[in-house]
C-alpha cells in the first residue's frame, strides 16, 4: 500500500465544543465519518483499512467520545502509536473548550450532557470529561480550541489545517489574542508583546487594528518593535525546521498583547508574511479582533 493512499483522523474532545461539526465539515470534504466508534471496534477497522484491497474509502474520520470506558480512552494513544507500524496516515485531533463556553452551550441549546444526571450536575459532567479525556488531550497531534470561535471559523480551520493539509508538511497556525480573555489553549509557542509601545494610548491611534495601515506606520517606527520582531523571526526560523525533522503535523505560535486589537495583530501579520514568503503553510487567525 502507498503510504499517501489512505488517511485516518480521529476526532475526540468534550461535548459540545464541536467534534460534530468537525465530523460535518470533513465529510462535506469527502471523507466517510463514522461518530461515536466504540474504541474496542478500532482495532478491526484499522486491520481492514490498511490492506492493500481494502474496499473501505481511503479518507475516513471517526469521532470517539467520553461514553467509552476511561481504561480504553487512556490506551488510545498507545493504539494510534501502533497504527503507524501498519503505514496508516493517522492523525489524532482534541476539540476544547473552555467551562464558561461549554455550559452556556449547553444551556442554549437545552441539550443534554452524555455525562450529567440528576446527580450530576452540568458542570461537574464537563469536569468529569474533561479528566476522562486528559491522556487523549495530551497526545492529540492538534488541539483546537473553539472557545472563541464562530462556527464558520472552526469550518476554515478543518479545510486549511486537517483536510487540505499536504502529508509530511507542516501546518503552521498563527495566531493573535489579548491576555484579557486568556491565553489560546491550542498554543505550542506564546510570545507576550505587552512590553511593547502600546497605540491604544494614541487615542487618534485607538479605533484602528494592527491590520491598518496607520498602526502599521506607526509600530514600525519602534525600536523595541522591529527589534521584538527580527528576534522572534529568528528564533521561529531556527526551530520550525526542527519540528518539521521530528515529523511534527501542526504548531501553533500566539502573539498576545492586552486587547489583541493592535500589537499582537501587527506582530502576527509580519510573522504570518515572513513565513508565507518562505513556502510554509501558513494559517492566521486573530481571535479578538
Amino acid at each position: 500500500m502507498n503510504e499517501i493512499d489512505r488517511r485516518l483522523i480521529i476526532v475526540s474532545g468534550l461535548s459540545g465544543a464541536g467534534k460534530t461539526v468537525v465530523l460535518n465539515t470533513l465529510e462535506d470534504l469527502s471523507y466517510y465519518t463514522i461518530d461515536n466508534l466504540p474504541i474496542s471496534l478500532l482495532s478491526e477497522l484499522i486491520t481492514q483499512f490498511s490492506k492493500d484491497d481494502s474496499d473501505l474509502p481511503k479518507f475516513i474520520a471517526i469521532g470517539i467520545d467520553a461514553r467509552n470506558k476511561k481504561s480504553e480512552l487512556d490506551y488510545l494513544p498507545e493504539r494510534i502509536k501502533s497504527l503507524l507500524d501498519k503505514k496508516v496516515s493517522t492523525e489524532l485531533i482534541y476539540i476544547d473548550a473552555n467551562d464558561e463556553v461549554l455550559t452556556k452551550r449547553f444551556s442554549e441549546t437545552r441539550r443534554k450532557h452524555p455525562l450529567s444526571s440528576d446527580q450530576v450536575s452540568l458542570l461537574d459532567a464537563i469536569h468529569q470529561e474533561r479528566e476522562i479525556t486528559l491522556e487523549i488531550a495530551q497526545a492529540s497531534d492538534l488541539r483546537v480550541d473553539t472557545s472563541f470561535m464562530q462556527l464558520n471559523e472552526l469550518r476554515d480551520i478543518v479545510r486549511e489545517r486537517i483536510a487540505r493539509r499536504e502529508k509530511a508538511i507542516l501546518s503552521l497556525q498563527i495566531i493573535s489574542f489579548g491576555y484579557k480573555n486568556g491565553i489560546p489553549k491550542d498554543s505550542d509557542f506564546v510570545f507576550d508583546l505587552r512590553c511593547l509601545p502600546n497605540p491604544y494610548w494614541k487615542k487618534h491611534l485607538r479605533q484602528y487594528s494592527g491590520k491598518d495601515q496607520p498602526i502599521i506606520e506607526f509600530l514600525s517606527k519602534q525600536d523595541s518593535v522591529m527589534q521584538m520582531l527580527n528576534d522572534l523571526e529568528g528564533f521561529l526560523e531556527r526551530w520550525i525546521p526542527q519540528f518539521e525533522t521530528d515529523n511534527r503535523s501542526y504548531l501553533s505560535i500566539a502573539c498576545g498583547c492586552t486587547g489583541g486589537h493592535h500589537r499582537s495583530v501587527f506582530i502576527a501579520e509580519q510573522l504570518a508574511k515572513k513565513f508565507t514568503q518562505q513556502g510554509k503553510q501558513v494559517i492566521m487567525r486573530h481571535r479578538d479582533l
